[in-house]
């Protein structure tokens, strides 16, 4: 009996075409990957990877294998599919990963509106970063994922994805209220050439968004704290530590010693739910993207 989770480990490894690609896509270690891919060879009787230079190859088993657990992974998403389009209605559970900001302010609303309209849906939240539930969901531990990317910097969705447009969120500059521009109605990006920047985690796309877009203005950031949270950035910045991006969704009280500037030239976030197409029938899915729908028309 061949594993599911070996399958889509061998799925990874073919599609990303090396052991740490497939560990980053699975979020999981390289180490992890190895073993898994050793156990299901022991399973198969055969060499599924070969050596190649320093990385490592699919053997022609290893090919025939992987084709083969693209097609049952893609196949028990439509059986799961099926068996609820056939009951009619949303039942079970739904693992949904969500990033902080719309944890707080568009899940709520949303989670109510599901739990009274599919009381046999029973909706799991997790709290992750876009590029992590993706995977997530890509590997099969997520049902569906709220994801951002921004105006002027997409983010890539896996092709075995789809997605459903929600919101998009404006956001601002948050400055001391003693910063030299605080009093000003509207201000652009170029105008911060001088000062620190609060900024998200290395790595994360938000933070690559930040320092690409600086640099089209002709700034070359000054990236001063690091912070995984707005209202960390925004005690900083009350602080005054420096200035950071504010966006609306989600935002809590404002310090009384920070001040928010709108961007004359409209920086903002496109917010969506994306889900394996796979499962585009089933009714659970469909149930929560109309919820999230309602929600986000509902956000100021």
């Amino acid at each position: 009996m061949l594993n599911l989770e070996r399958l889509r480990t061998l799925d990874a490894l073919a599609r990303h075409g090396s052991v740490s690609g497939a560990a980053d896509g699975l979020h999981v270690t390289t180490s992890a990957v190895s073993q898994q891919m050793a156990k299901l060879e022991r399973e198969v009787g055969q060499p599924l990877l070969a050596r190649n230079g320093r990385g490592v190859r699919l053997t022609d088993a290893g090919r025939l294998l992987a084709d083969h657990a693209a097609r049952i992974i893609s196949q028990v998403e439509r059986a799961q599919a099926d068996v609820e389009a056939q009951r009619g209605c949303a039942v079970g559970e739904l693992r949904i990963g969500a990033f902080p900001t719309a944890m707080r302010g568009l899940l709520p609303r949303a989670l109510c509106d599901l739990r009274d309209g599919q009381p046999d849906l029973r909706a799991l939240v997790r709290e992750q970063e876009p590029e992590e539930s993706m995977a997530a969901v890509v590997r099969g531990d997520l049902d569906m994922a709220l994801a951002i990317d921004w105006h002027n910097k997409r983010m890539p969705v896996p092709a075995e994805l789809t997605r459903a447009h929600l919101l998009d969120d404006s956001v601002d500059i948050a400055v001391p209220s003693g910063h030299r521009l605080a009093g000003r109605t509207e201000v652009s990006l170029a105008e911060f050439a001088a000062d620190d920047w609060i900024s998200w985690n290395e790595g994360q796309f938000c933070h690559e968004w930040l320092v690409f877009t600086l640099r089209g203005t002709g700034i070359e950031p000054r990236i001063a704290h690091i912070a995984e949270e707005h209202h960390t950035q925004l005690a900083f910045v009350e602080a005054g530590l420096g200035v950071c991006v504010a966006p609306k969704l989600g935002r809590g009280p404002i310090p009384a010693g920070v001040r928010l500037l709108p961007v004359c030239d409209s920086v903002r976030r496109h917010v969506y739910a994306v889900w394996r197409a796979d499962a585009d029938r089933r009714p659970s899915i469909r149930a929560a993207v109309d919820a999230l729908k309602r929600a986000a028309a509902d956000t100021p």
